[in-house]
């Protein structure tokens, strides 16, 4: 073992301190949860109904991501056009805006008097802002740009020499597309589509903003937490905080190296 894989005894310290930082307040979570009563808590209607609509909304989200997505991660991938660094930047910028301005920036945009919103009402009688549809944007915006940094990254790394064999052999774009290029990415697009469906799952800021806080409506199970906390009910949102933090944990443990090369990827191709 060479000198340079002993790391200083200050750095040591230090990541120490930061491990431990990022660990007590789990710790703490963990040590107030109500273990022998976490099921029935969990099973109770109230909570029953907030993680039902959590796991629609987020559904629903994880499917327009993909929808809409992967057509924009391949062209950030493989077109070339002027102000295609700006279109990166402005989608990925809901992973780094603030939560509550997201939505604001919703409201503003798609609300009954919004830039676009004004235009759903009148032509056709669309209101997203605090309807379930409206939770299932608010999520969208904030969790497809995971899933676009990802496939993009994907769709860049390809080794295009077998898109052009397909291409020699007769096969339209199209079929291309369909029959090499994603299945050759499958598993960075499925860690992608992961990824992006636990953002929305734990969304909070935009939706509570944007969809608001209505009970079998739009409040899913971060607002109850929330709601449980505000009331004084603090034992009560320990369970369902308990549940989100394993589904969050699970997630990053099976996708971080693809997660973490995914963003590696994207940036250098910036």
């Amino acid at each position: 073992m060479t000198r340079r894989d002993h790391p200083p005894a200050a750095a040591i310290g230090l990541a120490t301190l930061a491990a431990a930082f990022f660990l007590v307040p789990l710790a703490g979570l963990l040590w107030r949860a109500p273990w022998s009563d976490l099921w029935s808590a969990v099973a109770a209607d109230e909570t029953r109904t907030a993680l039902r609509l959590s796991l629609v909304c987020s559904l629903w989200a994880t499917a327009l991501s993909l929808a809409f997505g992967i057509p924009l991660a391949w062209v950030l991938a493989r077109a070339e056009f002027p102000g295609r660094r700006v279109l990166r930047a402005v989608t990925v910028l809901p992973m780094v805006l603030p939560p509550v301005v997201a939505g604001l920036a919703l409201l503003l945009a798609l609300g009954r008097r919004g830039l676009v919103g004004q235009h759903l009402d009148a032509w056709f009688g669309v209101r997203l802002p605090f309807t379930t549809a409206g939770a299932v944007v608010a999520e969208t915006f904030v969790a497809m740009p995971f899933l676009v940094v990802t496939a993009e990254a994907a769709f860049r790394g390809l080794d295009r020499r077998f898109e052009d064999a397909a291409r020699t052999l007769g096969a339209s774009r199209w079929t291309v597309f369909r029959r090499v290029t994603l299945p050759m990415c499958r598993p960075a697009l499925a860690a992608g589509a992961v990824l992006c469906w636990a953002r929305a799952l734990g969304e909070f800021g935009a939706t509570i903003m944007f969809a608001g806080n209505f009970e079998g409506r739009t409040q899913t199970l971060p607002l109850a937490v929330f709601v449980r906390f505000e009331a004084g009910r603090a034992e009560s949102a320990i369970a369902p905080s308990v549940v989100m933090l394993a589904v969050s944990i699970a997630v990053l443990v099976a996708l971080r190296d693809r997660w973490l090369s995914g963003v590696t990827g994207a940036a250098s191709a910036r």
